[in-house]
């Protein structure tokens, strides 16, 4: 379980990633609040699902709901650095689905409602997937910590092993017998630590 939560919430990225993350998790949650609670000028939930069974996309209620759902807790974890890869993974999925269903028809620009402003939140969302969270989030302190506590046993184990067997190493060479130190005044050596 460490091994999938180190790996799920690792990151190398820097404070640059961090703040593409930020921007861009409470431009989410906002197109979220407007579609799940009508805020900003949005329509609510009625009116996004009444919209969405127009042009093809049903049943309405249910695609409404995921599509504002995945936008605002996906934008919140942005937002705060928590699961980013899972949130990304919805945000990109939506965005693919915004893109070809809605935006497509109307060719790039968005000046003509096309698809270039889905496309870039999308294209930020995969980095944000092969990226990780960067330095300022909670995924990298839940990684380190995990890390940190996988680590302790092992060490923890070698060194009961050490102690409970001290002239066992394995970078030590084999003892000689006590036959050939003695033909040759070798002074004992003691192989423990």
């Amino acid at each position: 379980m460490n091994t999938l939560i180190s790996t799920l919430m690792s990151t190398n990225a820097g404070y640059g990633i961090t703040l593409l993350r930020i921007v861009t998790g409470l431009t989410f949650a906002a197109h979220g609040a407007q579609k799940l609670f009508g805020w900003f000028g949005g329509y609510g939930l009625e009116g996004v699902a009444q919209w969405m069974e127009s042009i093809g996309i049903t049943p309405g209620y249910l695609m409404a709901a995921l599509a504002g759902s995945a936008e605002f807790f996906g934008g919140l974890a942005l937002v705060v650095g928590l699961l980013v890869r899972p949130a990304a993974v919805s945000l990109l999925v939506s965005m693919v689905v915004a893109a070809v269903t809605v935006h497509w028809a109307n060719g790039f620009f968005i000046t003509n409602n096309g698809f270039e402003y889905a496309m870039i939140l999308g294209l930020i969302s995969a980095v944000l997937i092969i990226e990780g969270a960067g330095k300022l989030s909670l995924d990298r302190a839940i990684a380190r910590r995990s890390a940190a506590q996988t680590e302790r046993p092992a060490v923890a184990g070698l060194f009961a092993f050490r102690v409970s067997f001290p002239g066992s190493s394995p970078a030590a060479p084999p003892r000689p017998d006590a036959g050939a130190r003695a033909r040759r005044n070798v002074p004992r050596r003691d192989w423990r630590w």
